[in-house]
């Protein structure tokens, strides 16, 4: 009787081994789905007719900037001044 019982146990014991190791396998899987669904590729930078910049010159925007940012937007170039 003593063998039967412990014959038992250690099915019981790989029995849940290989259950969970299944389940774990599952659960893995799906959130690895779910994670490379839930990332977008960047998108791409807006770009201007012509490929030229073109200065923000809304009365909000020109109060807030700096005389250096306002002489490379005048420039015609990206602003690199805060």
């Amino acid at each position: 009787m003593n063998r039967y019982k412990r014959a038992l146990a250690g099915a019981a014991i790989a029995g849940s081994m290989l259950v969970g190791g299944v389940a774990g396998a599952v659960i893995y899987a799906a959130t690895t789905i779910t994670a490379s669904a839930a990332t977008s590729p960047s998108p791409a930078p807006a770009t201007t007719p012509g490929g030229k910049f073109v200065s923000n010159e809304t009365a909000a925007h020109e109060a807030g900037e700096s005389a250096a940012r306002e002489a490379q937007e005048n420039a015609g170039q990206v602003p690199t001044v805060p």
